[in-house]
């Protein structure tokens, strides 16, 4: 079974690099590239010191990375309709299931395939991004041109055209094959050199300890890498419906799912969770840097935003997270504390009179407001500034939530917003995504097996 999933695999990748659209887009993405940099020039030159992208290159991050991630939906359904669906109405794929093969591994090899070749376009693609990435945005009539980039990135995809018209012309080679296989390689190389060389081809000075955030920028890369799990899932989508549709509807399908899953946090998520804050932290107050609020008596002061919209009392339960729908509370759910937050000793007492993380004083003026852990609830951190504040656990509406999950969450791939606001990604982060898009994955091919069983391809 493992050599037929490679075999179909094989002729699936070779059948989509040879589709003249395959060459097409991924000409058309890499030259919107260049068009990126023209165009990303309206920041003004505004920008905040320690960034790892600053001035209009913000501009340019988003713009590049959104225009690699259309360019790979529009190819991953193209590509899956002519390796499946019209091989399905063209009753080729009878062969192939005749021999016999079993359904799943045939749909497993075609995804297989399909993502062999989506994977080839994105690094090209994804090369002439960071290409540009490198050139910078020429922000005022002043700036001069990157010919280092301009001379290896150009070099790069005019060899690749030139060997595929001469294989073409000499030896019978498909064209865009050819060029495509080359182009991919050469401008990953192209990119490269560009980070060996200055603007002027002088060797660039590898001992600065700005050299690998500045010229390397290592979460750029990371989230390159997630748009590559977000194209993985689309090419799933895609292999799953022209199982069952056409190329023009797979083409909707796609798109309706691409836009769906950028705004499902808007139109789902917001009603998956259950919650409505009351006050937002402006700052956080403690004793020590290292304080915690997990033991009975431990307090943290807050000062708030602006004043709560509701009315504070003593003793109060208190709920804190990091977004305003309530997901994520460090606090978990914990009946009112019955004592006096007040006295010590009802304090230090959780078998009579419970655990809660509760509000121990507020200074309506001042904004001020002190919290008590009364009991010893396990509270997971302290709290930050810009947590929201709840007065109760957050509740969850079932349906939303289970559309929410079912639909791709393209949101959680996208980390441009993080980038630009000086945030670094955490490596836990990225293993939920890949854990998340694994599930994704494997959902979306079940489900295409399920429909392809009963197709008939006779």
């Amino acid at each position: 079974m493992f050599g037929q999933t490679l075999s179909i695999a094989r002729n699936t990748f070779v059948e989509a690099i040879r589709q003249p659209i395959y060459f097409v887009l991924i000409l058309a993405g890499s030259l919107l590239q260049v068009f990126n940099v023209l165009l990303s020039a309206y920041s003004m030159d505004y920008t905040e010191e320690g960034l790892q992208v600053q001035k209009d290159n913000k501009l340019l991050l988003d713009m590049g990375l959104a225009t690699v991630l259309v360019v790979c939906t529009l190819l991953a359904a193209f590509i899956a309709t002519n390796v499946l669906s019209k091989e399905i109405e063209n009753k080729t794929a009878l062969t192939v299931i005749s021999k016999p093969i079993g359904r799943p591994v045939f749909i497993f090899g075609k995804f297989l395939g399909v993502s062999a070749a989506m994977a080839m376009a994105f690094v090209t693609l994804m090369a002439f991004f960071l290409l540009a990435m490198r050139h910078e945005v020429m922000s005022t009539a002043r700036d001069n041109l990157n010919w280092s980039v301009l001379v290896t990135g150009g070099g790069a995809l005019l060899i690749s055209i030139g060997a595929g018209i001469w294989g073409n012309f000499f030896y019978g080679w498909v064209f865009s094959a050819t060029t495509t296989r080359l182009l991919a390689p050469l401008s990953i190389g192209a990119w490269g050199v560009t980070l060996l060389i200055e603007r002027n081809f002088t060797l660039r000075d590898f001992s600065s300890p700005d050299y690998i955030t500045e010229v390397v920028q290592p979460q750029v890369l990371l989230a390159s890498g997630c748009v590559l799990l977000a194209m993985l899932v689309l090419t799933a989508l895609a292999v799953c419906v022209s199982t069952r549709l056409g190329q023009v509807m797979t083409i909707v399908v796609c798109a309706g799912v691409f836009v769906g899953g950028l705004m499902s946090n808007y139109f789902l998520g917001r009603f998956a969770f259950v919650n409505e804050h009351f006050a937002t932290v402006d700052t956080v107050t403690t004793e020590f840097e290292d304080d915690t609020i997990t033991e009975p008596g431990d307090t943290v002061a807050l000062t708030l935003t602006a004043i709560p919209t509701i009315d504070v009392n003593v003793g109060q339960p208190v709920y804190f997270g990091p977004a305003p729908s309530g997901v994520a509370l460090a606090v978990p759910d914990h009946q009112p504390f019955t004592g006096d937050v007040t006295r010590p000793n009802d304090v230090v007492d959780a078998d009579r009179y419970g655990r809660s993380l509760a509000v121990l004083s507020y200074e309506a003026e001042e904004r001020e407001m002190v919290l008590i852990n009364a009991g010893g609830l396990d509270v997971a951190r302290m709290p930050r500034e810009g947590d929201f504040l709840f007065a109760q656990p957050t509740g969850h509406s079932v349906p939303a939530l289970a559309a929410w999950s079912i639909v791709p969450n393209l949101q959680s791939y996208w980390l441009v917003d993080a980038i630009t606001q000086g945030h670094s990604i955490p490596a836990r982060y990225i293993g939920l995504v890949v854990l998340y898009t694994a599930l994704q994955i494997t959902g979306l091919l079940s489900l295409a097996v399920m429909l392809f069983q009963t197709r008939d391809v006779g």
